[in-house]
């Protein structure tokens, strides 16, 4: 293998790795309530309002466009950010649901899930610190 194959090989693998990053869903340290891949994705959609405990969920996403807000929505979601996008402005128009609060990177979900344990977000994996719960990884 000559440099340049070498240097396309780990071009290839470093930007794969880019594109799956794993997506973390983060709650309060104090949040018990069970959340599986389908009460996360029942929240994201509107269709859940509150915990178990019966506490009102405050959803927290990052903005559109972001990539990992990309990969939550296929991956958690298994909607397009279009589609995701399509079907909000729906319920919207109709008055049946407002979207998730959407805001700009990882270090705000994270403020925001940590200083209020009505709140869930999401965020890339490696930036979950000891101040928010991992309860889901996609």
């Amino acid at each position: 293998m000559n440099i340049k194959q070498l240097t396309l090989a780990v071009s290839l693998t470093c930007t794969s790795m880019l594109t799956f990053a794993d997506v973390a869903v983060i709650v309060h340290p104090s949040n018990n309530n069970a959340l599986d891949a389908d009460a996360i994705a029942k929240i994201y959609t509107g269709k859940v309002k509150s915990f178990d405990d019966g506490s009102k969920i405050i959803a927290i996403a990052l903005d559109s466009g972001n990539p990992i807000a990309d990969e939550f929505n296929e991956k958690a979601l298994k909607k397009s950010s279009s589609q995701l996008k399509a079907y909000w402005s729906k319920l919207v128009f109709t008055g049946k649901g407002t979207p998730p609060k959407e805001v700009a990177n990882d270090a705000e979900v994270i403020s925001l899930v940590a200083s209020n344990p009505s709140t869930i977000g999401f965020i890339s994996a490696g930036a979950a610190d000891g101040s928010v719960k991992v309860v889901q990884s996609f």
